[in-house]
């Protein structure tokens, strides 16, 4: 509860807002060993000019970015390099901070022929720890080359990826966050506690360690999966979590998260979604109607409908009209885009 302690994504849905977190802790440390807890490491050793130089971020993220003083990174991971949950992308994209020195742990990185087999089982998994063991070879090298980042240039920022470390605690003096206390787990994915506890200055601490989806409104829920329920995972809304008593109810879906619990990337929502509409569509030829059509045929139809409602959507060529003022105000500072994030000016230029 003390100040200096913040949900990730919170974190990152406030750059550029007025609720922007305290960011001028020097030490700070991240805890997950997924995704998010990656994306959100990344943002706090981010060079603010070097992104608004490479991408189009508007004035209010840049001076959220620039707001952080950040120089020393830890992130906590409570399983091994095996068991992390990163994708080969984020991990790419963490190798190539201007002015970032990784630092592992090389015992972290000891597997045994086992845990090596079982994580070749997998494509994905397999992927993620050749790239890791990559990025070992790389904080090597930048360590050897007298702590640069990953293009020899001197780093003036430290991140530190720690594997098999399980937080326990967190210390505070005077109402704010002065340390978190660190125990050892075992190398083998199971966490279990070792007993060996380490602490680490830090000023703020940032949590990626799970979301609950949330849940609707006279829809069951199944806590302990933490997702809506429904058959068998197939998306098809059940009348309770498990058990005999569980009915399918018509017409009513999950997707995404909602279906499986907070897991999976962007891939495994797009399967979701061609699982779902292909149930939908079965069960749509199994009706009483036999499955009804839309009377109105026409193509231009729904354009028609949303016009009637005063819906004015932005097409391509409003897209265009964006696309090109973005670009031309990208062109007064020197970069490429620069993005536009008023809906009220987007409708406005698409409208022109």
């Amino acid at each position: 509860e003390a100040p200096g302690v913040e949900s990730a994504v919170k974190m990152l849905r406030a750059i550029g807002d007025d609720e922007l977190p305290d960011l001028s802790g020097q030490r700070v440390c991240v805890i997950g060993g997924g995704n998010v807890a990656m994306d959100v490491a990344r943002e706090l050793m981010r060079n603010a000019d070097d992104l608004k130089e490479r991408t189009d971020i508007p004035d209010n993220v840049y001076e959220g970015i620039k707001a952080n003083k950040a120089k020393t990174l830890h992130l906590f991971i409570r399983r091994g390099v095996a068991q992390a949950k990163f994708s080969v992308q984020e991990l790419r994209e963490m190798e190539k901070l201007p002015g970032v020195q990784l630092i592992i742990n090389e015992d972290d990185f000891d597997l045994d022929d086992d845990t090596i087999e079982e994580a070749g089982k997998d494509k994905l998994t397999r992927q993620m720890v050749e790239e890791l063991f990559t990025i070992r070879e790389m904080a090597e090298d930048m360590e050897d080359d007298g702590d640069t980042d990953f293009e020899g240039n001197p780093a003036d920022r430290k991140y530190y990826i720690h594997f098999n470390s399980a937080p326990v605690e967190v210390l505070g003096e005077d109402g704010k966050v002065k340390a978190i206390r660190v125990e050892k787990t075992s190398a083998d994915g199971k966490m279990t506690r070792t007993g060996e506890f380490e602490e680490y200055p830090v000023q703020a601490v940032y949590h990626a360690i799970g979301y609950k989806p949330a849940t609707a409104p006279g829809i069951a829920y199944d806590e302990r999966r933490a997702h809506l329920a429904n058959a068998n995972g197939d998306g098809r809304i059940t009348t309770e979590a498990s058990g005999e008593g569980a009915q399918v109810r018509e017409r009513l879906y999950a997707t995404g998260w909602a279906k499986r619990g907070p897991v999976g990337l962007i891939g495994s929502t797009k399967s979701d979604a061609l699982l779902i509409v292909t149930n939908m569509l079965e069960d749509l030829s199994k009706a009483a109607e036999g499955g009804r059509v839309a009377a109105d045929r026409d193509p231009e139809s729904i354009d028609r409908l949303l016009a009637s409602r005063g819906v004015k959507p932005i097409d391509f060529a409003g897209w265009k009209k964006v696309d090109a003022f973005e670009r031309a105000e990208g062109a007064k500072e020197g970069r490429e885009h620069k993005k536009v994030i008023d809906p009220e000016q987007m409708r406005a230029l698409a409208h022109a």
